[in-house]
């Protein structure tokens, strides 16, 4: 069994600083930040949301220009700050001496995920970490989990996604295979959604530990 796990909301305690994120810059450039503009950059790559923000707020600003405003309000959190979730390290550990393959697959900056892995000593429990970015489909696509599954030479039933975002678990699910939905205050509005297209829903991680 492949086990293939997110990073933030799911590894990493970080979801709310991106809420932070678009509250401040929302603030800074004298923007009304809308629910329906949270919903969609929460389940955003960093250069999808970046292009959706220019294009919903008719910004003359670039894509660039903001995607590096938004790094240099998180880059000090990844590298110095952000805690693991609780009973993360447990279950990574607990994954390893198992011996079943390990991989990231998460919609984060490679940077910014990278100076996380490292900060906290976990990097080497991934054998890959794929970016959805580099992909070039987002999570939220059931085409991007088969493309994974042609990368691991693999079927869909013989893979799990450990994840807190509700259409990844979804999509995950729609491309057939098996999802442990893990809980993140970030969506508790979305807790219907995470149930019905989940394996089963945890807390925290080391719940899987058996």
């Amino acid at each position: 069994m492949v086990k293939v796990f997110d990073l933030d909301g799911t590894l990493l305690d970080s979801n709310g600083i991106w809420r932070e994120v678009d509250l401040k810059f929302g603030e800074l450039m004298h923007l009304e930040v809308t629910q329906e503009y949270l919903d969609f950059v929460s389940h955003a790559t960093f250069p999808v949301s970046a292009a959706y923000t220019k294009e919903y707020y008719h910004l003359s600003m670039s894509e660039a220009e903001i995607m590096d405003a938004w790094y240099s309000m998180v880059d000090e959190a990844y590298a110095h700050l952000l805690p693991l979730k609780p009973g993360a390290s447990e279950f990574l550990q607990h994954c390893a001496r198992q011996g079943d393959p390990m991989v990231m697959y998460t919609s984060s900056v490679p940077s910014l995920c990278l100076a996380a892995l490292q900060r906290h000593g976990i990097e080497h429990y991934f054998n890959h970490i794929y970016f959805a970015q580099d992909i070039g489909l987002e999570k939220k696509h059931p085409e991007s989990f088969a493309t994974l599954c042609r990368e691991f030479e693999t079927n869909p039933k013989d893979c799990v996604l450990f994840d807190d975002s509700p259409v990844a678990c979804s999509a995950a699910h729609l491309a057939g295979w098996n999802v442990v939905g893990v809980y993140d205050d970030l969506f508790r509005a979305e807790q219907e959604q995470l149930h019905r297209c989940c394996d089963r829903v945890v807390t925290r991680l080391d719940e899987c530990i058996e």
